[in-house]
């Protein structure tokens, strides 16, 4: 029997076709990353989710104690919608000294909701689409992607949101992302005002080596 599929793609019942639907399910690569710290005893770990620009991970990193900081674990949930911007990131903190937490949601109209456990502060960081948690270097591949800089070559300078580790205070902070080299690997510079550094990427723009902080393995 034949199926009536209108101009916008949905058939009559308000189903799209099988054919676009497993399309779309074609645009989604399931990927499994591991990071080792080379400045120190780290292990990053997360199962990604990766579609044309947009992903979703659930990850953890397990840092041994270092200059005064205790052993910690930061297990991370993260979403971002189809064009990269973040939607929802949760991050968990466990120490001999206790657990923390913090979640930060992002509305369409660019709203963020900032919780640590005691009610939700409001804000907008400036138009912020990005999020960065320390030491992660899957969280350097959000820009990336997002902006495609792995596939033409650009320059911009950011608002990103920053989550620091262990302490999970968060702030604003600017960082400028620019394209150094295409190919597989890219090369990609990110700099603040008191560091520059070049990591390297694979063709989903995914974080290879970040020189002084961590290596994939």
């Amino acid at each position: 029997m034949a199926v009536n599929v209108p101009p916008g793609g949905e058939t009559q019942t308000g189903e799209r076709p099988a054919t676009a639907t497993a399309a779309r399910r074609a645009l989604h690569v399931t990927k499994m990353f591991t990071w080792a710290g080379t400045d120190c005893l780290r292990l990053e770990g997360a199962r990604v989710v990766l579609g044309e620009r947009g992903l979703r991970a659930m990850g953890s990193v397990v840092s041994a104690a270092q200059d005064g900081v205790e052993a910690y674990t930061a297990s991370y949930s993260l979403t971002t919608d189809e064009v990269g911007v973040v939607q929802r990131l949760t991050v968990r903190i466990a120490r001999a000294t206790g657990e923390r937490h913090v979640i930060l949601t992002r509305s369409e109209e660019g709203i963020w909701l900032v919780d640590h456990g005691q009610g939700a502060e409001r804000t907008n960081f400036g138009g912020v689409l990005d999020v960065d948690l320390a030491l992660s270097p899957l969280f350097n591949a959000l820009p990336i992607r997002r902006l495609g800089l792995y596939r033409d070559a650009a320059l911009h300078d950011l608002p990103v949101v920053f989550v620091a580790l262990p302490s999970l205070e968060v702030c604003r902070v600017s960082q400028t992302y620019r394209t150094v080299s295409l190919g597989d690997p890219g090369v990609v510079s990110i700099s603040s005002d008191t560091w520059d550094v070049e990591i390297t990427v694979d063709a989903d723009g995914m974080v290879l080596e970040y020189p002084g902080l961590a290596s994939r393995v």
